[in-house]
């Protein structure tokens, strides 16, 4: 059974696993999905998860020495990744069981690879790839359609399994929305690339 504290606010998650828990004061926002063994902990300051953000089995999100966790619209943060009063940009994707620590600054866009440990008070432009113990820029790309359809996939499961389906990613219909999505987000970058 789900154990939330009295100031957690949702906002029309898609799906929260019953195993996660959730304590102090917690934002989550439209269409996240929080996945199986997921702790959120806030007791000071505020943890925000946005729109359309998926929290994947295992994943930590404490706060820090001085400010709480964000993280932005449209990111996965992916099974064992620990978030430890940091700020993630939109768009971004935290890799198996790497950690982002204390007033860590990542903008739009970015892929922390798996096991990697971005170090406090690191700040990351929008477009990187970071890697490593210490975590470093180690190439700059425009992550944007693939941190999208992550972030899609898993909305699309969460939704799923909020209906009690859990092979929907086996189907004729995901593949042809999955196939929709990623044409129209080669459009929207395309768009805003022309800008």
């Amino acid at each position: 059974m789900r154990k939330f504290g009295p100031l957690v606010e949702l906002d029309n998650p898609a799906f929260i696993h019953d195993t996660v828990e959730i304590f102090g004061k917690v934002s989550i926002g439209p269409g996240v999905s929080i996945w199986p063994r997921v702790v959120i902990r806030a007791e000071t300051m505020e943890n925000v998860i946005g729109p359309y953000s998926n929290l994947q089995d295992f994943v930590l999100v404490h706060i820090g020495s001085g400010q709480g966790t964000r993280i932005g619209a449209y990111c996965s943060v992916t099974h064992r990744a620990t978030l430890h009063g940091c700020t993630i940009g939109d768009n971004c994707l935290i890799g198996i069981n790497a950690t982002v620590m204390d007033n860590v600054v990542m903008g739009d866009n970015c892929i922390v690879a798996g096991h990697s440990i971005v170090p406090e008070g690191a700040v990351i432009p929008a477009n990187s790839i970071v890697a490593g113990v210490p975590g470093t820029v180690v190439k700059t790309r425009n992550n944007f359609i693939a941190n999208r359809m992550n972030a899609f996939l898993y909305n699309y499961n969460g939704l799923a399994y909020a209906r009690g389906d859990h092979r929907a990613w086996d189907s004729e219909e995901f593949r042809q929305a999955r196939d929709a999505e990623q044409a129209s987000l080669e459009a929207e970058l395309a768009a805003l690339e022309a800008r």
